[in-house]
């Protein structure tokens, strides 16, 4: 199920706006299903800043490690601390408890939420590959 509330990225982050200009960032439920079981995530510190695009983190799993970018421009804020001891969390609750990130959008970045691929976007795109 691919919540239709969130914008989502072809390199399977989702983002939710929680207003005032910040938006919370995870992996998709898809990316997480793919990776397997994650056993450790690797987070950027809260101020640090990012242009659209730039590897944030990473994601380990049983199977492989795989990157994780930043959606859109913007400044950390907060990162989920759980992650660090409960990495499983990302396998368990995509969408809920194993959110990553929370960013403060950059200057204009706002509309760059727009360009991203909404829920029926993203579903297409998880279902040709």
């Amino acid at each position: 199920m691919i919540p239709e509330d969130l914008r989502y990225t072809e390199a399977h982050e989702w983002v939710r706006e929680l207003g005032d200009g910040v938006v919370r960032v995870g992996i998709t439920d898809y990316a997480q299903q793919q990776l397997g079981d994650v056993v450790f995530v690797q987070l950027p510190a809260v101020g640090d800043s990012f242009a659209a695009g730039d590897a944030l983190g990473e994601v380990e799993s049983t199977k492989s490690v795989s990157d994780i970018y930043a959606p859109v421009p913007g400044e950390v804020i907060a990162v989920n601390d759980a992650l660090e001891g409960s990495p499983e969390l990302i396998n368990s609750a995509a969408y809920d408890s194993g959110w990553m990130i929370d960013l403060r959008l950059a200057e204009g970045a706002s509309a760059l939420l727009d360009g991203l691929l909404d829920a029926a976007a993203y579903q297409q795109l998880t279902e040709g590959s």
